[in-house]
């Protein structure tokens, strides 16, 4: 992939995948949404007829957007009258397929417009490392699993999938300053839209002590089945070497960088950060049943979710290759085969952060 082209994260999924992730994804969510909720209740809110606006980073399909929105709408409501309307603006990259995300929030029984009359929904298609929706209009922010998607591959990794497990310095050095240049944009223009006294949560990958982003046994299974197939023919060593996933972890230092010295920027300051490991559930339920197949199918099924669709980006064909289906496929089997061979917990660093924009005197 050049590098100047833009990441488009993972498309909307399948329902037997989805579910997966979403598991995966729902790691440090209880944690993250009590800090939603306690924010859903400190933040100004503007007088009727001026809407309560909530914007959600990094939507996707909406579906991990569902509880917490439900979440800060109840607090919210606990503060204003029943008929103050609420908007929840959903954004994502434009290739985002909106039309899943409407749908979600129409037909799923846990959509906050099944729960709230005067709760409208909206979209918005561009990249939160740009501003994307007008200064100090909003009121409360929240982003899920999104920011560790770096705006452009800086360069191709030629000896792993991910930079974490790259033995290169150099190319280990570019993805830290794009990592570092990308929280810095999303935080500027957050601070522009943000109103007065606003605040945004946002739930993302960490790294742990050492710097190290978690995943190992994942990331390694994941890069022997792209070998094997490419050892096979099923891919070329140019795809081979095109394949890689462009996702960072970040350590309280690196969220902190960019407040550095005075603590604030932006009008925005850091009202909690944390750092921490959280559980691995799918090998939690393998020392409860021991069925080690269940286990590497379920990881497997996140990977072919949350992965697999950047790989397609570097085949021949692109995401319309033909051959994208079956391959998948065997990623898939190569993945869960290796690691029901020898299950072990996977290492899940997470971080949360609450940014805060200063009330203007």
């Amino acid at each position: 992939m050049p590098e100047s082209s833009i990441v488009v994260r993972p498309e909307p999924m399948d329902s037997g995948s989805y579910t997966a992730a979403s598991r995966l994804q729902a790691a440090g969510l209880p944690a993250a949404m009590a800090l939603f909720e306690k924010a859903a209740g400190a933040v100004p809110l503007p007088k009727q007829p001026q809407p309560i606006v909530i914007a959600d980073y990094g939507a996707s399909t909406g579906h991990n957007s569902l509880l917490p929105m439900c979440a800060a709408i109840s607090v919210l409501r606990k503060r204003t009258r029943h008929d103050h309307s609420i908007l929840v603006v959903h954004t994502d990259l434009p290739e985002n397929d909106f039309t899943v995300t409407f749908q979600t929030l129409s037909d799923d029984p846990d959509s906050y417009l099944q729960k709230d009359a005067a709760t409208f929904a909206s979209a918005v298609g561009r990249s939160f490392y740009a501003q994307i929706l007008p200064s100090n209009s909003i009121n409360l922010g929240w982003s899920s699993w999104a920011i560790q998607w770096l705006s452009r591959v800086p360069s191709p990794i030629t000896d792993h999938l991910h930079v974490a497990y790259s033995t290169d310095e150099r190319i280990r050095a570019e993805y830290a300053r794009q990592a570092a240049h990308d929280w810095h944009e999303f935080v500027a223009f957050r601070g522009r839209e943000l109103a007065p006294g606003g605040r945004i949560v946002v739930m993302t990958p960490g790294v742990d002590e050492a710097g190290q982003i978690g995943y190992h046994p994942l990331l390694d299974s994941m890069y022997d089945a792209v070998c094997e197939l490419t050892a096979a023919g099923v891919i070329t060593e140019d795809e081979k070497r095109g394949m890689s996933l462009p996702i960072v972890g970040r350590s309280a230092a690196d969220f902190r960088a960019c407040f550095a010295p005075s603590g604030r920027f932006e009008s925005l300051e850091i009202e909690q950060l944390e750092v921490f490991d959280a559980e691995d559930r799918f090998f939690k339920q393998y020392q409860i049943d021991g069925d080690a197949d269940t286990f590497g199918a379920q990881w497997a099924s996140f990977c072919r979710a949350a992965a697999f669709p950047s790989f397609a980006s570097a085949l021949e064909g692109g995401h319309d290759d033909p051959r994208r289906s079956a391959l998948f496929d065997q990623l898939e089997a190569g993945v869960a085969s290796r690691l029901a061979a020898a299950p072990q917990q996977t290492q899940i660093p997470m971080a949360h952060v609450v940014l805060v924009k200063k009330q203007l005197k």
